[in-house]
């Protein structure tokens, strides 16, 4: 079964960098498409990034553009997210979310597999 595990969340102030695992057992990694999902309290669920199967990237939210990258390493299981200039509006927990499917989505119901998150605290 495929079992992602995120990690690297902390606190950090404005202006400040995290960058985020996410690791994964049970299956083949680069079948498999990869989004970064975040919830902040009292919001809804929101697409951050996400990289396919092949290396195709996207971040969705103008927001974010320019300040955050994905990546993947096919040999350790890995998808990372480079966060960088992070501002208290990034606070949230973050959840790495995977399925086989052959383009990015930000529509979560197109994910199965997810972990059980990382919390992401930016202080101003």
């Amino acid at each position: 079964e495929v079992q992602p595990v995120e990690s690297g969340g902390g606190l950090v102030q404005a202006g400040g960098s995290l960058r985020l695992s996410c690791a994964a057992s049970g299956f083949t990694f680069d079948d498999y498409t990869i989004t970064w999902f975040r919830r902040a309290p009292g919001k809804e669920r929101e697409a951050v990034s996400c990289i396919s199967y092949n290396g195709a990237s996207i971040q969705w939210p103008d927001s974010v553009k320019g300040r955050f990258s994905i990546s993947k390493d096919n040999t350790k299981n890995t998808v990372y997210l480079q966060m960088n200039n992070l501002k208290p509006e990034d606070t949230a927990v973050y959840y790495c979310a995977v399925d086989q499917i052959t383009r990015c989505s930000d529509n979560y119901h197109y994910y199965d597999y997810w972990g059980q998150g990382t919390q992401v605290t930016v202080s101003s």
